[in-house]
């Protein structure tokens, strides 16, 4: 794990309001909340969405209680970032706002153990029914891969859409071999601004994916 000093915490800086933030707070007593990023002011201060007035929250969303913010940013590498800070102010003005202390460091870890690479392929996920009749037909693109799995993305203004986890094929249009029909299945999804994001492994061998994407970005090997 890596401690990255003030200045360097350009990763940080790419949240944007409404991402969806995780807080721990230990005392007096364990509360989880996911608060949403409403803005911040570098150095100086983070405002989240206060989550309401429920008994539970009233105890230690307080004034100079220490808490701890976690939050994940995907890219060529799935990125956990974690930081220790304390509740500034409670703002009841124009709504009610948590007002939390710049951190002094951020702490991150990457998540996958094989980097991911930046795409904007497009490209159709297909059920897998088996032999059945062929399921709903999903457009979007791909916005980054890996031997093992990729991030398939496509629009929706429906917020509670979700894709659920089964076996699906994914369908990639190639300059040089076609449509590929590629086996894999559906990790998890999440909506956020507008897009679905998808999480997907390959059930094909890792050694098949290497080859297929070496062709597919015209270099000898894909590592």
């Amino acid at each position: 794990m890596t401690v990255t000093a003030l200045k360097q915490q350009e990763n940080f800086f790419e949240l944007l309001p409404g991402k969806s933030l995780d807080l721990q707070i230990n005392h007096p007593l364990q509360v989880r909340l996911k608060l949403q990023l409403i803005g911040y002011e570098m150095g100086k201060y983070i405002i989240l969405k206060h989550p309401g007035d429920q008994a539970s929250y009233r105890d230690v969303l307080v004034e100079g209680n220490v808490v701890i913010v976690r939050y994940i940013l995907e890219g060529s590498k799935g990125q956990c970032f974690a930081f220790r800070t304390t509740i500034r102010n409670i703002s009841m003005f124009p709504e009610k706002f948590l007002i939390l202390d710049y951190p002094k460091s951020i702490e991150n870890r990457d998540l996958r153990l094989h980097q991911r690479y930046a795409t904007n392929i497009p490209a159709t996920i297909v059920p897998d029914d088996k032999g059945g009749a062929t399921g709903t037909r999903i457009e979007g693109i791909i916005a980054d891969i890996s031997p093992q799995g990729c991030s398939f993305t496509f629009l929706s203004d429906n917020s509670a859409i979700k894709v659920n986890q089964r076996d699906i094929f994914i369908y990639i249009q190639s300059s040089l071999d076609g449509i590929t029909k590629i086996p894999a299945r559906v990790r998890n999804s999440r909506y956020e601004r507008g897009k679905v994001n998808v999480g997907v492994q390959f059930t094909n061998s890792e050694q098949q994916m290497k080859n297929f994407l070496a062709k597919l970005f015209l270099i000898s090997e894909f590592e």
